[in-house]
């Protein structure tokens, strides 16, 4: 690689092609690790959005459309999960959640202070209702939307109910499956209230309970502060939601 000239050495050919391969391998490690590092300037790549079931179904696939449309060279992934996707360890960039972060190394925006509501097809309110009171549910069956089968704990610590673990005969962990379950019929199910008041298939189980409220946060890695890419998302995913919400469609 080298010969020596003199007191000094020189680069053989050989040694100016072996350099000129490192230095391209400099330039690929130094992009490698500013793009790792969250600095690449260029608006496009992968951006993985995180939600729970029914979010991601009602929320995101016009999102997705929109952002398609003003910025066709970002791929997105949408990942379906009700438990927290861990951003710290990159399982997902943005996540839809009803709870702020608790990680301080995490970017957090309040969207809005949502309402839930209990609901039943109105085929199931034919058939069983109408309830005039909260002891009228009490005789209701409820679809269970929580594998750890805590439903009763839960639905009578929001609402101020007296349910019995046989109140729920029917169960599934999947949000969207559980809402499926109660437009068709199964049993009375706790939902979004502008999911709910949108869906011409039921109705509220209980006009006069009063609704409980949570919150709707965006998350992100403290990647945003340094991406054009998923800072361009998060800003776009932001106004989308803050418009459903205002227009009554999430």
């Amino acid at each position: 690689l080298f010969e020596r000239v003199g007191r000094g050495l020189m680069l053989t050919p050989a040694g100016h092609e072996l350099l000129a391969h490192v230095r391209r391998m400099g330039e690929a490690a130094t992009h490698m690790s500013l793009t790792a590092a969250g600095r690449s300037q260029s608006i496009e790549g992968l951006v993985r959005i995180s939600a729970t079931d029914i979010y991601a179904s009602a929320l995101l696939p016009r999102f997705v459309a929109r952002l398609r449309s003003l910025e066709p060279r970002v791929r997105v992934e949408v990942i379906t999960t009700n438990n927290f996707s861990d951003l710290r360890r990159r399982e997902a960039d943005i996540a839809i959640r009803n709870a702020p972060p608790t990680q301080p190394d995490l970017i957090a925006r309040k969207i809005a202070q949502a309402r839930a509501n209990l609901y039943a097809s109105n085929s199931y309110m034919a058939a069983n209702g109408p309830f005039r009171s909260p002891g009228d549910l009490n005789r209701a069956d409820f679809v269970e939307m929580d594998a750890s089968l805590k439903g009763a704990d839960t639905l009578n610590a929001a609402f101020g109910l007296s349910l019995a673990r046989e109140n729920f005969p029917v169960v599934s962990e999947n949000m969207q499956v559980a809402w499926e379950l109660v437009k068709q019929g199964a049993g009375i199910g706790i939902m979004d209230e502008h999911i709910g008041e949108n869906e011409p298939l039921v109705q509220r189980a209980l006009p006069t309970l009063s609704p409980i409220t949570f919150p709707i946060w965006l998350v992100a890695h403290r990647e945003l502060t340094s991406s054009r890419r998923l800072r361009r998302v998060f800003d776009l995913l932001v106004k989308y939601l803050i418009d459903e919400k205002k227009d009554g469609r999430a």
